[in-house]
């Protein structure tokens, strides 16, 4: 079981000035994953502070297998969903961001401006996605096949890579 949580992070959102669109695209495709149940979904200010908080208690106090963030992935100075992410995460995966930024490039010249991380806390997958509904679906298809492996392997369950 994939136990996962998806957090929006937009001001706008937190604020119900506008609604979360990009989440809910999120967690649809996430629930396509074998065994994946989406446990919790929140919408967050763009707040380092707060989103720090939210993936601590995500990851090490429910243990949570997956966390994925949409929103603030930018160059806005509000945009400070990576510089939250790189603070909490133990281990960088690169691999991955390239791949959604690569995924992206195809359809959106603008997916150059993605700062998105992904990583590992504990045993926790955590990966950021853009705020659109389109670029978090696309991005997110771009390693949702690699996703189990990833984390099973953060588990220490997943055998070779081959």
């Amino acid at each position: 079981m994939i136990r996962a949580a998806v957090v929006t992070v937009s001001d706008r959102s937190f604020r119900k000035v506008r609604d979360d669109l990009s989440g809910p695209v999120v967690a649809g495709i996430l629930e396509r994953l074998p065994d994946a149940a989406i446990v919790q979904r929140v919408v967050v200010p763009d707040d380092k502070r707060f989103l720090r908080r939210v993936i601590r208690y995500f990851s090490d106090a429910l243990a949570l297998d997956l966390i994925v963030t949409t929103g603030g992935t930018g160059v806005d100075p509000r945009d400070v969903t990576p510089d939250a992410t790189a603070e909490m995460i133990d281990r960088d995966i690169p691999g991955m961001a390239e791949a959604m930024r690569a995924a992206s490039l195809a359809s959106v010249p603008t997916a150059t401006f993605s700062r998105a991380v992904a990583g590992v806390r504990g045993r926790t997958l955590i990966v950021n996605l853009p705020g659109s509904p389109a670029g978090a679906r696309d991005n997110l298809l771009a390693i949702l096949e690699t996703m189990p492996h990833a984390i099973d392997k953060i588990r220490g369950t997943g055998g070779d890579c081959v």
